[in-house]
């Protein structure tokens, strides 16, 4: 993540081969020949010129801006006040949580109260901001009253049931470790930070962190990421200047890495830090160092064992993979299965990451938003699950991308025809960039990617305004996004976060007349959110694949009930869950257009 690349000073972009990266020459042939034959099978031309030939064209569906007539008065600070220190440039996260389980997804926006000693006028919010959902179109600031009226410098969200109660539960990741509130009942919620043991250290720069069961116990342990290891006196001290501009914000090369946390839940309110022995500690092959500066995860079970693995988004350094080994620990798989580097064996500035099955079969892939003049990456796995290729070429993903800086990138089902699309917010780092770097700029639009289906091989069409309408490209210095059925219409609305700016909260009103079907699970031998859980859903001879996990894009979290687009079919033929833990459950044909609850067999 930092705006100097290869056109700027003091981050050129070059950097000499590693030749043991690379694992093994048939490694990267057998890659080779895999994405040659995507490309011979698929063409290599631009997306658009294959899908016009076959008649498909992005449907109109607009994303209306709603964020004040909602009541959504939040405003995000960075607390800068001319340091131009390095977290002022990366937060903040958003959640949609249904805090008080009525049905209706609530809203959490993280911020900052500033820097001790640098008060600002103006700068009244606290470490978080929740809104409860009124169920009329409208949304009311209940943080006061919440507890969750405290302090810091806040980064990231993660929410999850840890201890099965039926409430949801806050973790905030800040600049100074991380903090967690326990849901009391009754819109309440309190610091249980030092009881549960999860803070980690003062010295921690938490940013994105996931409540996942990777024991399969039945409770929801948590994961939670370190950026790098920065200190306020060791970026003042670092000098980093733009020529002709001055001070810089430091790149993350400015600063070692770390380590993230795992933290294994023990049933009691407490967890037990498992981070050293879980094999989640990787260092520098030369020098011993963490190597690890951590944006983003997708917790995915890669390898279709029942297990959760774990795909982290690193910021000028290799990606992990994270291969959970069924006994508590896990091994870090990054370079065989060539998630670790771009297709040159490059590392690249990996902000936002998503996982799916957009192609509506078995192959997973995995979505990164890379650095500005670094291209979307698309990890496609094929023959082997866990040999992924970098597709974001031939699915056409990648180029439309290149010259925009990526944070928040979630997969979502916009126009409930079935496919899974895209969505990315945009922004860059540096506000005064444009002055030193042709065709950038600070406030950048969001883009929006449009799956045009098997016919086409699944490329993705980018989609404009004629298409979606202008509020939802109107440029921001985006950051965190997240999306949920807010309304309860059926289809998914979207919520987007800048620095020091409003959030836009994006209604869906699209009118396709097509069909949907959503599914909310509740857990009783596995974790009550079932997190980690599988559902597929049988309709006119596909099978539509999704996966319960809040954790996506950047810092955020989305909701946990899964929507199915159905496009023109009024029912589906099945359901299949695979819960946590193990068990498959059926349900047979289900009609469309309703919201299923189903609970776990005992």
């Amino acid at each position: 993540m930092v705006f100097s690349r290869s056109k700027i000073g003091h981050r050129r972009r070059f950097k000499p081969i590693c030749w043991h990266r690379l694992s093994s020459v048939l490694r990267i042939l057998i890659v080779a020949f895999v994405v040659a034959g995507c490309r011979r099978s698929e063409g290599t031309k631009g997306d658009s010129l294959a899908a016009a030939r076959n008649g498909e064209t992005p449907p109109t569906a607009p994303f209306i801006d709603i964020t004040e007539k909602a009541g959504i008065g939040f405003i995000h600070h960075s607390g800068g006040y001319g340091a131009k220190l390095l977290p002022e440039t990366m937060g903040g996260g958003v959640a949609f949580l249904d805090f008080d389980d009525d049905g209706f997804p609530d809203l959490l926006f993280v911020s900052t109260t500033g820097w001790p000693g640098h008060s600002q006028p103006g700068m009244t919010n606290y470490l978080v901001t929740l809104y409860h959902n009124n169920q009329h179109g409208q949304f009311t600031d209940v943080t006061p009253q919440s507890g969750l009226n405290v302090t810091g410098y806040g980064m990231g969200v993660a929410v999850g049931d840890y201890d099965n109660d039926g409430r949801v539960d806050v973790l905030v990741t800040m600049v100074g470790g991380a903090r967690l509130f326990h849901n009391l009942g009754g819109g309440k919620f309190q610091d249980v930070t030092r009881l549960a043991g999860v803070g980690g250290s003062t010295n921690d720069w938490s940013s994105s962190a996931a409540w996942i069961d990777y024991d399969n116990d039945g409770r929801l342990d948590l994961f939670v990421l370190n950026y790098v290891a920065w200190s306020a006196s060791l970026d003042e001290s670092g000098h980093f200047e733009l020529p002709g501009l001055g001070k810089a914000f430091g790149p993350p090369r400015g600063f070692s890495g770390t380590f993230p946390h795992l933290y294994h839940n023990q049933g009691d309110g407490t967890f037990i830090d498992v981070s050293a022995t879980s094999g989640i500690q990787i260092t520098n092959r030369l020098t011993g160092e963490p190597l690890a500066k951590s944006l983003a995860l997708a917790p995915v079970d890669i390898d279709n064992d029942g297990w959760i693995d774990l795909v982290v988004a690193n910021d000028t350094v290799q990606n992990f993979v994270f291969r959970n080994q069924h006994d508590g620990t896990f091994r870090e798989i990054g370079e065989t299965s060539t998630i670790a580097f771009d297709s040159h064996g490059q590392a690249r500035g990996a902000m936002g990451i998503d996982s799916a099955r957009f192609r509506n079969d078995d192959s997973l892939a995995i979505a990164i938003g890379n650095f500005a003049n670094e291209m979307n990456a698309l990890y496609v796995a094929q023959r082997d699950p866990l040999v992924f290729a970098d597709e974001s070429l031939v699915r056409g993903f990648g180029p439309a991308s290149r010259s925009l800086l990526k944070f928040g990138l979630f997969f979502f089902d916009y126009d409930l025809d079935g496919r899974l699309d895209v969505l990315t917010v945009n922004g860059h780092l540096e506000p005064e960039i444009a002055r030193v770097q042709v065709g950038q700029s600070y406030r950048q639009p969001a883009q929006l990617f449009w799956n045009s289906g098997p016919n086409n091989g699944n490329r993705f069409l980018s989609v404009g305004e004629k298409e979606a309408g202008a509020d939802l490209f109107r440029p921001m210095v985006g950051r965190g996004s997240a999306f949920a059925d807010f309304d309860g219409d059926g289809d998914l609305d979207v919520v987007l976060t800048q620095i020091d700016g409003p959030p836009k909260l994006l209604r869906n009103d699209q009118s396709l007349g097509h069909h949907w079907l959503r599914v909310k699970l509740v857990g009783t031998h596995c974790n009550r959110d079932a997190i980690g859980a599988w559902v597929t859903v049988r309709v006119a001879g596909q099978s539509l694949s999704r996966q319960v996990m809040p954790t996506r894009s950047y810092l955020s979290q989305s909701e946990l009930p899964l929507t199915f687009g159905l496009g023109t079919q009024t029912e589906v033929g099945g359901i299949e869950i695979s819960w946590p833990g193990g068990g498959i459950q059926r349900l047979p044909r289900q009609r469309s257009d309703q919201v299923l609850q189903i609970e776990q067999p005992k």
